[in-house]
Formats: structure tokens, sequence, C-alpha cells
């Protein structure tokens, strides 16, 4: 019923709408723009603490504009007051409350997309993007966009929101995102890394099987391939191999 309501560019918890799908879409809005426009500008907005300030009320309001069962208000009900919170917040893991949270942020959704016409949006979770070849039209939809969220939905933007140039790279899902190409994000490289580094050595020392060195490394590979180049994946190889020599690098 929910999945009707959400708009195509609102990732995250929904079936081919995982961060890959979200890393595409980006790169596929910055192309259009870069090629209509010398200087391409991005607000990238982010809910300050989200999951923690999700009004209950508010929350139960919304789901009952669409779920007419009292049986089931009443069930989501226990679900969203059955923790430590009072009266406000999700716990964060849980898959209702991953998809309380996309129900939640659908109103910004359809504010910024239906009320203010504004299509070039993208949303993974309680992250969005939004581009325009120009600074003050931007300036102008994060005071619209801050006034809605706080008046309506109880939240507030976090300080780290900011408008800057698409030519500094888009940290978004994962990946630094430009028009021509996409870099992995330095963090998720470097605890990868360690990870790989420290099952390495429990291998070396017989204290780890050579699967779940595989595994890590197969699921590095499946992140690395979104990127523009793979050198840094065989950097990493290299060095893993390093420290498996004379031990079983060759099960690898």
């Amino acid at each position: 019923m929910f999945e009707r309501k959400f708009i195509d560019r609102s990732f995250a918890c929904r079936v081919g709408k995982g961060t890959h799908a979200a890393h595409e879409t980006v790169i596929k809005t910055l192309r259009k723009y870069t090629r209509k426009y010398d200087n391409v500008w991005v607000l990238q907005a982010d809910i300050s603490k989200y999951f923690a300030s999700i009004n209950h009320d508010i929350l139960l309001s919304i789901l009952r504009r669409t779920i007419r069962d009292k049986n089931v208000i009443w069930l989501m009900k226990k679900i969203i007051n059955n923790h430590v919170f009072d009266r406000c917040g999700l716990p964060v893991g849980a898959l209702t409350s991953q998809l309380c949270a996309n129900i939640y942020l659908n109103e910004l959704d359809h504010f910024v997309t239906d009320e203010l016409g504004y299509g070039n949006y993208i949303r993974y979770m309680d992250d969005t993007l939004l581009f325009s070849d120009n600074k003050s039209e931007l300036k102008l939809l994060k005071d619209k966009i801050e006034h809605f969220i706080s008046s309506k939905l109880a939240l507030k933007l976090n300080p780290k929101t900011k408008i800057y140039p698409a030519s500094q790279g888009i940290d978004f899902c994962g990946y630094r995102t430009w028009a021509t190409h996409s870099l992995p994000r330095k963090r998720n490289v470097k605890r990868i890394k360690r990870r790989l580094k420290k099952l390495a050595k429990l291998i070396k020392e017989g204290k780890r099987d050579i699967k779940s060195l595989n595994q890590v490394w197969a699921s590095f590979l499946g992140y690395m391939q979104h990127c523009s180049s793979l050198s840094t994946a065989k950097v990493t190889y290299e060095e893993t191999l390093d420290i498996l020599k004379g031990g079983n690098n060759h099960a690898i």
C-alpha cells in the first residue's frame, strides 16, 4: 500500500532501490545537468538525529491516512511505542523502523516534488540531494524544506547540510561521485582494508578459515565494481597477499 505512494527517487529498504540504484541515479542526474549548464550546484540535506526524532503521534496520523483497519493501527501503535523512547523516536535497525522512517519522509518527498514542483531530487533514507544551476534557488529550497520538516514533521536539518558546487564531488551512498566518474569513499576503503588485514593474520595463525576472507573480499569487489577504477582493489589485494605469504594465499 505504501510502495504505491513512494516516489521513484526515494531509495533505501525497497526492492531494487538500494545504494547502487541511488548511486546510478546521482550519476544520471549529474550528467544531465552538466550537459546543459557550466555550473551545477548541489543541496545536500541531512536530518539531525533522524530515527530518534520521529514523532509517534505524527507517524500514526500518517499511517491512518492509508491504513483503515483498526486492528493493524493498534498493532503498529504497539510496535512504535514498544521501546525506551517517550512518544518520540524509533529503534535503529528494526525492519518496522526502516519502513516507518521511509513513510515519514515520504511527506517531504511529495512536498518537494508535488507542491514545490521540483523533480531533481534524490533521497536515501534521511540524506537528500537537490540539483540546480542556480545557487540562490537552492538556498530558497533549503529554507522551504527546513520550515516544512519543522512545522509538519517536528524535525530539524543537521548543521552539516550544505550547498556546494558539484565539481567538488558528491559524497553519497558510499561513493564520491562526479559526472565523469566515481571513487570509493576513503573511510570505507580504510575500514575494509583493516578488516582484511586482521582476517589475513588470523588465517595465517590458523584461527580463521580462508572462506571468511573470501566473503569479505567478494563484498569489497562488489562495492568497487561501481567505481571508475579498480586500482584501489588491486593494491588491497596485494597487501593482503603479503600478510598471507607462506600461508594459504593460493586458496584466495
